[in-house]
């Protein structure tokens, strides 16, 4: 089932995310339905606070990378079916000297900016068997990652950004707040919860 996508200024996308158990309930189901509205929305990372739910979850899937030229044949390869959930996960380290990439989100469509990471993130995480392992990503798969980890800490890619930068957007991120903004997907927005 495809979810609509919290839009930016709503409260739950600034809430840390809590730990879920095995038990959480429908966690199957919730898992399926956000890889659905992921590529109903042509993304390829979602986090759960991005479709309302304030808990430690996120999924990936690199493959529409893979087709960038620019990129090395190794790393187009390593994207290749690179599929992940990723399930109360807790950024160990991050290494390697930052670098730049045009970040854009779901939850705050019509706003691309260069965000500065580092290369190399190590992560500890459990998939849905909820056995918990260390490994190690780099170059594009460790910044949506880190991009996806930032939601379930309740950041956004722009808290990353300059004072100027936030200064030239502030007009597009209070239209996305108040709703005035149009996506091929289905939103959710704060304003309209406070009946506005």
């Amino acid at each position: 089932m495809i979810l609509p996508i919290v839009g930016y200024g709503d409260p739950v996308l600034r809430k840390v995310g809590e730990a879920i158990t095995p038990e959480y309930p429908n966690l199957k189901e919730t898992i399926a339905n956000m890889y659905e509205t992921m590529y109903n929305a042509y993304g390829v990372g979602l986090a759960a606070p991005q479709v309302g739910m304030p808990v430690r979850l996120f999924v990936i899937d690199m493959t529409p990378f893979s087709d960038d030229e620019d990129l090395p044949s190794k790393e187009q390869n390593d994207l290749k079916g690179f599929k992940k959930t990723f399930i109360n996960a807790k950024i160990v380290k991050e290494e390697g000297e930052e670098w730049s990439f045009n970040e854009g989100c779901l939850s705050i469509p019509d706003v691309r900016e260069d965000v500065y990471r580092k290369p190399t993130v190590t992560i500890e995480y459990c998939e849905e068997d909820f056995v918990v392992k260390t490994e190690v990503f780099d170059g594009l798969i460790a910044r949506v990652i880190q991009h996806e980890y930032d939601h379930i800490e309740g950041v956004l890619f722009t808290d990353k950004i300059s004072s100027l930068k936030k200064r030239l957007i502030q007009k597009k991120l209070k239209n996305i707040t108040e709703g005035k903004t149009s996506q091929e997907y289905r939103m959710k927005f704060a304003a309209a919860k406070k009946g506005r």
